[in-house]
């Protein structure tokens, strides 16, 4: 096996990136209004250039006003999802972690809920209380997950699994007497983007940033916990300290993805294990490589989900569930053969 080098890293993640950009175009090529790919490109360089005046009133609504801005969240969905899952399975030394497993989710779900039930005018109210919600998980769960003062791996995930089950009954309470109508919650929590969340974008980028890049510094003692914690220890890794920085992170950016974008399954659990297999198990190309599979596989997934029954719209969930489950399982049976 080829060494990995800091060159070989940035070409796969350069030509993962242009696998990306390829996808960028062909969902702002889809859609009710066509748009030919060559005028997508010239689109997108006139506005990098400045040259607004030379793109039609029309191209710039449909472009910049509709799709665009779904691609983006889509993105940073995608990429915060995968990154975490990529994490969670580093930090529990279990391929079927996920982001959902430690039940961040369904406590963001929960804060959702509540403010579509207390708050439903009130603009940004379903991020703010979704992240709240996350928050409030991550903190339970790392209570629980504590075991000797230390933050013990079976015990955190046998807490998330819990938590999510309790979490699970919370949501359909709460649904069952908000006496409103639940279908838009219950497409909320299928997957959504095409609410554009109230917070600039860019603010949601930068926690994106951080939250990968904390991961990222952990990604050599990442390497050496997966061959065990004690191991590791007398290599000289600090295991609480990366364990404490992954949690916390990883769960930060979940909770991101799910404030802006509700419930978005297998994202976490099935993109860092395709991308496993073709680039190996080293976390330093594992964790950019993540991130940037599962903004291709949301992207992609949203642009099905608004197209294929067009014009109605489909839950991202529900694509990203209807094709994760067959090919998780095809992986599955070939790691058992």
């Amino acid at each position: 096996m080829r060494p990995l080098t800091p060159r070989r890293v940035f070409l796969i993640c350069a030509g993962l990136c242009g696998v990306l950009f390829v996808a960028v175009v062909i969902s702002l090529r889809m859609g009710a209004y066509p748009i030919s790919a060559l005028e997508i490109v010239q689109t997108l360089f006139n506005r990098a250039i400045g040259h607004r005046s030379e793109i039609s009133p029309d191209f710039w609504n449909v472009v910049y006003e509709i799709r665009l801005p779904r691609i983006v969240l889509g993105i940073l969905v995608g990429a915060s999802l995968s990154t975490a899952g990529a994490s969670f399975q580093a930090l529990l030394r279990n391929p079927l972690a996920d982001p959902y497993v430690l039940g961040v989710s369904s406590g963001a779900a929960v804060g959702a809920i509540i403010s579509m039930i207390a708050a439903p005018h009130i603009a940004g109210a379903i991020q703010l209380f979704a992240f709240a919600g996350a928050a409030a998980t991550i903190a339970g769960v790392y209570f629980l997950g504590r075991r000797g003062g230390q933050l013990d791996s079976g015990t955190l995930l046998l807490a998330g699994i819990v938590t999510a089950s309790f979490l699970s009954a919370v949501i359909m309470f709460l649904l069952t007497l908000s006496g409103r109508d639940l279908r838009g919650m219950a497409f909320w929590l299928m997957g959504d983007l095409a609410s554009q969340p109230t917070i600039d974008s860019g603010w949601l980028y930068l926690v994106l940033v951080l939250g990968l890049g904390s991961i990222y510094t952990t990604s050599s003692d990442l390497n050496l916990i997966l061959t065990g914690e004690q191991e590791a220890r007398h290599l000289g890794v600090n295991v609480n300290r990366v364990k404490l920085v992954v949690y916390v992170a990883a769960s930060v950016l979940t909770g991101l993805a799910v404030s802006v974008s509700g419930a978005i399954g297998y994202v976490g659990l099935l993109v860092p294990h395709v991308m496993r297999m073709i680039f190996g198990t080293d976390y330093r190309l594992l964790i950019p490589a993540s991130a940037i599979g599962g903004a291709i596989l949301v992207v992609l997934a949203d642009t099905l989900a608004r197209t294929i029954a067009s014009p109605t719209e489909l839950p991202v969930g529900a694509m990203t569930a209807l094709a994760g489950a067959p090919v998780f399982i095809y992986l599955m049976r070939r790691r058992v053969r």
